[in-house]
């Protein structure tokens, strides 16, 4: 059970959104700017950094967005449907596109950049899943 799970079973507030899809989409988000984080950092690094500028910027601003997702709905003790849909679908499309950078970049030998395509992915798909229960 992870920690995003523990916290809405133990939560004393009533909350009328699946714990499940929630849990799930507040850990994808977290991993996500982590991995976000992590993979624009990684493209600094590389010899080829100029080529990477829009990957960097689009992993910089994926994380910050995953990142401020995930706390916004993580409080659920007055828990906003409105302003969590649309974070939810701007998450979901800023995964989107920093997902479909690193995935090309992948293709291309980064490794790293396919460990963060994957993270992208799975986050937007828990942020579309949630967005259809809500």
């Amino acid at each position: 059970m992870t920690f995003a799970t523990q916290m809405l079973v133990t939560h004393p507030g009533t909350l009328d959104v699946d714990t499940d899809a929630l849990s799930r989409c507040i850990d994808e988000c977290f991993s996500c700017a982590q991995a976000c984080t992590a993979c624009a950092d990684a493209c600094v690094a590389e010899e080829s950094v100029a080529d990477l500028r829009q990957c960097i910027f689009l992993c910089l601003n994926c994380a910050d967005l995953c990142e401020t997702t995930g706390r916004i709905i993580s409080r659920t003790a007055k828990f906003d449907r409105g302003l969590a849909r649309a974070m939810l679908q701007a998450c979901a499309a800023t995964c989107k596109f920093c997902g479909a950078e690193c995935k090309h970049h992948g293709e291309m030998g980064m490794a790293h950049c396919e460990v963060c395509a994957e993270a992208c992915k799975r986050c937007e798909e828990a942020c579309q899943a949630l967005l259809a229960l809500l």
